[in-house]
């Protein structure tokens, strides 16, 4: 048996959102809910709904309806509801002192929103852009940094029954204008710019120079950060004031459950990036419900995740944090600037609860020692999140012993822009083990298949799912084909969705990493995470990325590339010695072909490494849609590596 990293504490279980909810359902053992919202999603996603209060104008007549095939299964059927609904106008009603919003800039300064004024300002900005011509599914980009003016835009586009486009704040004009042209947009919200490192980043710019691509674009507001914006003459762009417009309420559209409420893209490794559509009532039942029973959050809690809206994690904690009545913390800046503990001294101050961070990013963080973080009291810290890919030990258990000081669960996520949530998680009830994702999520039927679509244990296979769910994108936008060719092709009613997983004999479940990261040397897989856990586990080692390359003869090489720790030397003695490192971790079938050393590794603002780029690097092809990438010099760095 592998052993516990923590355990619930069975006095407080009882109070958590599960144990409630199994309580109301007459339902003792954790197990036992998990095998029945799995045999019957329908149920349990109906009940969840209830549970969690999410508000239908007109009640739905049926939870799950998959008469057109599970590829397009619809939920909440006839009902009629609206984001904006759950998220703002019942707690403006319920609580309207309670907080919604909290945001810190890079240079100190702190904006706060209760519901009420949340609702004001969602209103003021719904009136703006109804004037301006939109409305019931008209698509509205948002190329916004995280500040409150972001919390306000999404609620006030769904509030509309317009779409919502999340555009990642680091985007170039090219990439904003594919997304833009490819949903048809008719306005986009802007930031002029942002803060990071002390250096303001231009975005307005960029934003003109998009817009000027695509001819529907009828409407430009600008939200002001870095200076004052110049009104253009054309009569395009308007300027967002803070406080927001006045205006009276607006109604709330009331839309029906499987209307469009956004369309999130991922960039592809060839081709235009596809764009995932999700629906007011399957994606905001589907987050609550994730909010609520994995994070156990509710009115109180401060939920923080450290993400950029562009990123799904970014509507994520801004719907699931709303639409369980607590308090979205948003942060400006690098976590590290302008010293080793500005992440930590921000949790302290705003007394955060629920913290969301990457493997990635908390390996940067280790680097700068404990004291950073033991210096700060970060006791409000009740729960912890990661997501994005898969943990090595040694971090792992750094973010929950001096991080969560031992006390809190990490909550271990995994699931996908198109999935429009999470597939597997543990819950704050069971016993977690270090690294583990604990196993499906409730009501979600991920399984592992071998390449003969059959389940497996103890060996690595496909992540897959075999029934629809809430969140589960409404097909790509203006690609059908695509999407049955991308997700559905493979094995009949069954959801591939990319990633290399395992569940032990203890029925724990790991990632192994994305099914085109995976390195498969004389026909035996290897997962990059435990060639990089190995190599990150050496003094020297600071970061490091594997990948396969090319070979006649194995099929694949084992190339590693690795950023050195300050001190560190990138000498020939090093680099034998982490080829030894990793053979003797792994075994000589799995000895590397190539340890370079480099400067830096090409990552998202999510601090998400990736391979696929560092791959084309390597072997001189074309890296794709690389616009996410925070720094795209980090790809020369890859180039000349040595």
């Amino acid at each position: 048996m592998t052993e516990a990293i923590w355990e619930p504490d069975p006095a407080t279980v009882a109070q958590t959102n599960v144990g409630r909810f199994m309580a109301a359902q007459g339902i003792d053992a954790f197990d036992d809910l998990l095998a029945q919202s799995i045999a019957d999603p329908a149920w349990f996603w109906g009940e969840a709904a209830t549970f969690l209060g999410i508000p239908f104008s007109t009640p739905y007549e049926q939870v799950l309806d998959t008469s057109k095939g599970i590829p397009w299964a619809t939920w909440f059927t006839g009902g009629k509801t609206n984001l904006a609904a759950a998220c703002v106008d019942r707690w403006v009603d319920a609580s309207p002192d309670a907080e919604a919003v909290r945001w810190e800039g890079e240079d100190g300064e702190v904006r706060v929103l209760t519901y009420a004024e949340l609702g004001r300002h969602v209103d003021g900005l719904a009136a703006l852009l109804r004037d301006r011509g939109i409305g019931l599914g008209d698509a509205v980009g948002i190329f916004l940094p995280m500040l409150p003016e972001t919390v306000v835009a999404a609620m006030a586009v769904a509030k509309l029954g317009a779409v919502f486009l999340p555009v990642f704040s680091g985007y170039g004009a090219e990439a904003i204008a594919v997304r833009l042209e490819d949903a048809g947009a008719k306005a986009l919200l802007c930031a002029d710019g942002f803060y990071r490192r002390g250096t303001p980043v231009p975005m307005l710019a960029t934003a003109h120079e998009a817009v000027a691509r695509v001819d529907t674009v009828e409407t430009i507001v600008v939200v002001p950060r870095v200076g004052e914006v110049e009104e253009r003459t054309d009569g395009r762009v308007t300027t967002l004031p803070w406080p927001g417009p006045s205006a009276e309420p607006v109604a709330t559209e009331a839309v029906d459950s499987e209307h469009p409420l956004l369309i999130a893209y991922t960039s592809g490794t060839t081709g235009k990036p596809k764009g995932s559509v999700h629906v007011h009532g399957g994606f905001t039942v589907k987050i609550a419900e994730e909010v609520a029973f994995q994070f156990d959050c509710r009115p109180g809690d401060r939920l923080f995740w450290f993400a950029d809206f562009g990123w799904i994690m970014g509507p994520w904690e801004i719907v699931g944090t709303l639409a369980n009545g607590a308090t979205v913390c948003l942060f400006e800046g690098a976590p590290d600037f302008p010293e080793p503990d500005r992440l930590w001294a921000f949790l302290e101050d705003h007394a955060v609860t629920i913290l969301g961070i990457s493997p990635t990013l908390v390996r940067a963080m280790l680097a700068h020692g404990d004291e950073p973080v033991t210096s700060h009291d970060l006791s409000a810290l009740r729960i912890l999140g990661s997501t994005g890919e898969p943990w090595n030990e040694t971090p792992y258990r750094w973010f929950a012993e001096v991080v969560g000081g031992g006390r809190c669960p990490v909550v271990n996520i995994s699931g996908g822009t198109e999935v429009g949530a999470c597939f597997l998680s543990p819950h704050p009830v069971q016993a977690l083990t270090a690294m583990t994702l604990g196993g499906p999520a409730l009501g979600m039927a991920v399984d592992v298949f071998d390449d003969a679509g059959r389940p497996v244990r103890g060996e690595v296979g496909e992540l897959v799912c075999t029934k629809p769910w809430p969140g589960m994108t409404r097909g790509l936008w203006q690609a059908p084909e695509r999407y049955l060719e991308t997700y559905w092709d493979r094995w009949p009613d069954v959801w591939v969705h990319g990633d290399w997983a395992l569940i032990d004999e203890d029925g724990q479940w790991y990632l192994r990493g994305r099914s085109d990261d995976t390195i498969k040397i004389a026909g035996k897989r290897l997962g990059p995470a435990e060639v990089e856990s190995a190599l990150v586990a050496h003094p020297s080692v600071a970061e490091a990325a594997a990948i396969g390359v090319p070979h006649e003869v194995k099929g694949e090489a084992l190339w590693c590339y690795v950023v050195l720790g300050d001190g560190a030397e990138p000498t020939e003695t090093l680099r034998a010695e982490l080829v030894g490192v990793v053979t003797d971790a792994l075994g000589k079938s799995f000895k590397p072909s190539q340890v370079r050393f480099t400067t830096a590794l090409p990552k998202t603002r999510s601090a998400k490494v990736v391979r696929r780029a560092i791959r084309a690097a390597a072997v001189g092809s074309d890296p794709g849609d690389v616009s996410s990438l925070e720094d795209p010099a980090a790809l020369d760095a890859v180039r000349s590596a040595g």
